[in-house]
């Protein structure tokens, strides 16, 4: 069986994952094939050759490299955060279209193909993960790495329109085709692949899900994530979650639960979610010390100006709400800035009336499928999910809405409210089934068996050409690998096509 060889930007160790998590069914699979782990330890360094080390755990090798301090600035908080994130969740408007971001993601996609390359062997699997390392197979190719490389896009592949906004559009689809495989996480998204292909990079289809385009071919599917719907219904039998479950049943004896559960990112919809529970107080008076909503908003990339301004927003609509409708004993909204344990979170699942995920896009959302596990079959709650979410095409027995519709937003939370206890069982039934069967690790099974049918694409030159000279430090047990490439012609062929 071919070793498993894992990239990401960033390295989870396995025996830090929380249960269902994606680190735990990778962890699965690497195990079984004495796999490797390769991405960025989250370090910052001076100006200095970023230094890769190694350590094993649980029989899965992790390697991580460092990012420079420009690196870190252009790679992760430039490209990365300020412009492809935006991007692909199709908000044109917050995006930062600055040339050294790019810059900075190609050096940094580079890094990783020539620290990686020493530590192959003739027969990997390479699974490479997210919009952070879309060009890392050019990369390898160009260093002549023939093995597999698969590719999966944990977000959103945007509307051509949308994506075409960007500067380096066609280099980043050429990219994507020098992978062997692409994975994507829902049917809308690779309408959306499939419509850039063929209409913009003038492409075509071939049998076997292969799309072709700028002289390259690859394979693209769906493959939906799951979770592990097992693990996480084991948490609500954990006395952490059991007590939480216990003490919002005695504190709501008397009223319904609405759960949110976020990062406080301008994805999610957060405001117009206040804005739908607003106007249910306002139409269903009955609601009124009755239902109250509890939302998580975990923080996230705080030192970024978009999310500290959409955290302000959100925190003035929870306490317009509150002043406006609040009661000595009752406030509609209670919000909770921080990060809570999983076993935290099962128990508020488990205790929900309704489960509140609407956010404006989302690549799948995965808090919809743990609420779903985390229910009660006798007495399930209810499931609002957005159309815009991925996981929309798996879970169509959801009370499905367009959270920028406040009005059928609200009347969709009064449905689910009063949704009779043999709908709720039915549709939760046919929900719970369906995340069982096409859990996480049917997900990791799928792409990794696809991949290993893929003929490998070695094809023509990459778009980059020959890849960067410089050294490769490698600090595992005081080995160091080291080996020099053609910076030159690097330089060349990235100063002509580098911007797409």
């Amino acid at each position: 069986m071919s070793r498993l060889v894992v990239v990401s930007n960033r390295v989870a160790d396995p025996q830090d994952a929380a249960p269902g998590g994606l680190a735990v069914a990778l962890q699965e699979a690497m195990q079984r094939r004495s796999g490797m782990w390769f991405g960025w330890s989250g370090a910052v360094v001076d100006n200095t050759e970023p230094q890769v080390s190694s350590q094993q755990s649980q029989g899965v090798t992790l390697v991580t490299t460092e990012l420079v301090n420009r690196d870190h600035e252009s790679y992760y908080q430039g490209f990365c955060n300020k412009i492809l994130w935006p991007v692909f969740h199709s908000r044109l408007d917050l995006a930062e279209f600055k040339a050294g971001f790019w810059e900075g993601y190609r050096r940094v996609n580079e890094q990783f193909a020539r620290q990686l390359l020493p530590l192959l062997e003739e027969d990997d699997l390479i699974w490479v993960h997210d919009y952070h390392l879309i060009g890392l197979a050019g990369q390898l190719r160009a260093l002549g790495c023939k093995q597999k490389i698969g590719f999966f896009l944990h977000i959103p592949f945007p509307p051509p329109v949308i994506f075409q906004a960007l500067p380096q559009h066609k280099t980043l689809v050429r990219d994507l085709l020098t992978y062997d495989l692409i994975g994507l996480q829902s049917k809308q998204d690779l309408r959306h692949f499939r419509s850039y292909v063929v209409d913009q990079a003038c492409g075509d289809t071939k049998p076997g899900s292969r799309y072709q385009a700028y002289g390259r071919q690859a394979r693209c599917e769906v493959f939906p994530i799951g979770i592990d719907a097992q693990a996480f219904a084991a948490l609500t039998q954990e006395p952490e979650s059991v007590q939480v479950h216990e003490t919002m049943r005695r504190e709501y004896s008397q009223r319904r639960l609405v759960l949110g559960i976020d990062r406080l990112d301008y994805s999610k919809g957060l405001p117009e979610r206040i804005h739908a529970f607003r106007d249910l107080l306002s139409r269903y008076s009955h609601h009124v010390r009755s239902a109250t909503l509890v939302q998580i908003g975990s923080p996230t990339r705080e030192n970024l100006q978009v999310y500290a301004e959409i955290r302000a927003r959100f925190e003035f609509l929870c306490g317009s709400i509150n002043g406006d409708y609040g009661e000595l004993d009752w406030m509609p909204v209670r919000y909770i800035h921080q990060v809570l344990t999983r076993s935290h979170l099962a128990g508020l699942c488990r205790c929900a009336a309704v489960g509140l995920i609407t956010p404006l896009r989302d690549g799948m959302n995965l808090v919809a499928k743990e609420f779903v596990a985390a229910q009660d079959p006798g007495d399930p709650g209810v499931l609002v999910l957005s159309q815009f979410a991925g996981a929309a095409e798996q879970l169509s027995e959801a009370l499905l809405v367009n959270p920028h519709d406040i009005q059928a937003t609200a009347d969709t939370i009064d449905r689910a409210l009063q949704m009779p206890r043999q709908e709720r069982i039915d549709r939760h039934g046919r929900l719970l089934e369906r995340i069982k069967t096409q859990d996480v690790y049917w997900w990791c099974r799928s792409f990794l068996s696809v991949l290993a049918e893929c003929p490998t694409t070695v094809g023509p030159e990459s778009a980059y050409g020959p890849a960067f000279s410089g050294p490769i430090c490698v600090d595992a047990g005081g080995e160091a690998a080291v080996q020099s490439f053609s910076a030159s012609a690097y330089r060349d062929q990235t100063s002509r096509k580098g911007m797409g």
